[in-house]
């Protein structure tokens, strides 16, 4: 049997029209019967960078117990001229959190995978110690399992007090190696109680990895990069997912999140 948690998470590739443009990670997110895409923001839109794709695709299981089956399941990113994700903001400007609803009725029949819920997010933020061991599970660099279409995880502790704003922004830090292409993915950290058949992840989500932090002063020859990435807290999904009225025809205005302790 797989283990349920490489199964919450979606290679995602960007395209311009037919053009590929970036690989990036992504996870899957339910509330109530919605189902939701959540990957990094700068995935689907960079300003700075130019990076504007009109689509994405990722790749989902069709088979329970062959997992090298699979097909690619493409989403646009604008409907009638208006960005159909959800992006965040709050004190300290945009949060780099990006969700997408997709529509059950027209994923593959069948699908597999598996996704969080409010339930996973982490409630008791003083359970979360610095240097606690979490997991980060993506792609980096675009590497997977290519026969099963899996992730790899990658070991994370958490390198900022928990709960806390770092530096006033809405995200913690891990220490953890990461490569481009891990944007998007979900940090996790295993709960005290088993798995079960109500609920087969038994683990906590803790954030959304967004990118490396390193220092703009730092010596190029002589100094190392810190190894330190931001994580955005995900209790934002809450935010991000909250049935709206616009939801019929897509909202790209950001919404606004009061976000951990600061």
């Amino acid at each position: 049997m797989i283990e349920p948690l490489l199964l919450t998470a979606a290679r995602i590739s960007t395209f311009d029209g037919g053009r590929p443009l970036t690989n990036a990670s992504g996870f899957f997110f339910a509330r109530d019967e919605r189902l939701h895409l959540v990957t990094s923001r700068h995935v689907v839109i960079d300003e700075p960078s130019g990076h504007f794709p009109d689509r994405i695709e990722i790749e989902l299981h069709t088979d329970a117990r062959n997992l090298t089956q699979s097909t690619g399941f493409s989403m646009l990113l604008y409907r009638d001229g208006r960005s159909v994700w959800r992006q965040g903001v709050d004190s300290s400007g945009e949060i780099d959190v990006a969700v997408i609803e997709i529509d059950r009725a027209v994923l593959p029949q069948p699908c597999v995978l598996h996704a969080f819920t409010p339930a996973h997010l982490q409630q008791a933020l003083d359970e979360v110690e610095v240097g606690s061991s979490a997991l980060v599970v993506g792609f980096p660099l675009g590497f997977h399992d290519t026969l099963h279409h899996l992730p790899v995880v990658r070991q994370a502790l958490i390198a900022s007090a928990f709960g806390i704003r770092f530096q006033g922004h809405g995200y913690f830090l891990t220490d953890a190696r990461t490569h481009r292409g891990t944007s998007g993915a979900p940090v996790v950290m295993r709960r005290k109680q088993e798995a079960s058949a109500e609920d087969p992840l038994p683990w906590k989500l803790l954030g959304v990895h967004s990118a490396r932090l390193d220092m703009d002063n730092r010596d190029l020859s002589q100094d190392e990069s810190l190894g330190l990435n931001c994580a955005w807290y995900a209790d934002i999904l809450l935010t991000l997912t909250e049935p709206q009225a616009s939801d019929a025809g897509g909202d790209d205005t950001p919404v606004r999140s009061p976000g951990p302790a600061s």
